[in-house]
């Protein structure tokens, strides 16, 4: 799908910058040119943007300690 009609940016030219490192609309502006031109499109690039930024692997050990914690103070 088209992002940014002005610059024909499309959600997978975001999702790339995303990859690459992108992590701010700004950063999006340089790469693809979205939301450079009548800026109508700047709220979906931004959410496109956040939605392909990789995940933080969840710390497992945080995980087990606070539900050991959880279990000891009932």
């Amino acid at each position: 799908m088209y992002v940014c009609i002005c610059h024909g940016v499309t959600e997978k030219d975001i999702q790339k910058a995303a990859k690459n490192g992108a992590n701010s609309l700004q950063d999006v502006k340089q790469i693809t040119g979205a939301s450079t031109g009548c800026g109508s499109c700047a709220d979906m690039a931004l959410e496109v943007l956040l939605e392909a930024q990789p995940k933080p692997t969840p710390d497992f050990l945080q995980i087990i300690q606070s539900g050991l914690n959880i279990q000891t103070q009932v």
